[in-house]
């Protein structure tokens, strides 16, 4: 994608290629529109970027069915072989008040095994564009494990997997940019329970599972996509070694 630019290039690139390029260009352009400065700047971001990926795929690959936070839901998906699930602007909150910990995702659902297949995950304010190429989660600097959190509702469990541990919480943003610190080492652990949406964890789930982690429900059941119901409440993301432990301080066992 480097080497070649238009619509021909995107054509001819891998999923993935496709993929990663999609994330950092929708990046490259929230990072300008919060430069130039807007009034409603979070509403705008995921306008911006929503047509910027869904132009890139509709010229990329047309045949393919799209499930968008920021578009509505075409029930076609559901019959369709690969899907395109989106979230243009993950932490639209964090990247209207200037921080850092908010992300561009784009991953693919392949009916053949059904699941995912590619994820890509730009986190544009960082410099960071993370990939399903297999490349190993970063290790973490010894310490009491760290259990990443909502900023704004930390769930009970969370708690529970602290105390379990002997752990701490750290808050943050977007769930993007909180799985995305599990893969680069930054904290161990990241337990959710209050509430999201396919769009919310498709990219970055396929991230961390390339990347060797531990992904599933807060029950241990797998996380699955392109389901008609949308929300996808829970997960827990976590270096394999706390996995068992995590589970067990959430399930009372």
């Amino acid at each position: 994608m480097q080497t070649r630019s238009g619509e021909r290039a995107a054509v001819d690139a891998t999923d993935l290629e496709l993929a990663v390029h999609l994330a950092r260009a929708a990046g490259e352009q929230l990072l300008r529109l919060r430069a130039a400065g807007s009034a409603s700047l979070g509403a705008d971001g995921d306008r911006a970027a929503q047509e910027l990926l869904a132009a890139g795929l509709r010229a990329a690959r047309a045949a393919d069915a799209v499930l968008s936070e920021e578009a509505a839901d075409d029930p076609a998906r559901l019959h369709a072989d690969r899907v395109w699930i989106l979230d243009p602007l993950d932490g639209t909150r964090e990247y209207g008040e200037g921080r850092e910990d908010w992300a561009v995702h784009v991953a693919l659902w392949d009916r053949a095994v059904d699941d995912l297949i590619v994820g890509a995950v730009a986190l544009p304010a960082q410099g960071v564009v993370l990939a399903s190429d297999g490349s190993p989660a970063r290790p973490r600097p010894d310490g009491p494990p760290r259990i990443v959190v909502s900023r704004t509702r930390p769930p009970a469990a969370a708690r529970a997997v602290a105390e379990a541990l002997g752990g701490e919480l750290v808050a943050m943003g977007s769930a993007g940019a909180k799985i995305a610190a599990v893969v680069l080492g930054t904290v161990d652990v990241y337990v959710h329970s209050g509430g999201q949406y396919q769009w919310d964890s498709a990219a970055p789930v396929a991230v961390a599972r390339a990347a060797g982690l531990h992904t599933s429900r807060v029950d241990g059941s797998p996380l699955r996509y392109n389901r008609a119901e949308l929300s996808l409440p829970d997960l827990v993301v976590a270096r394999p070694e706390y996995a068992d432990a995590v589970l067990a301080a959430i399930n009372g066992s």
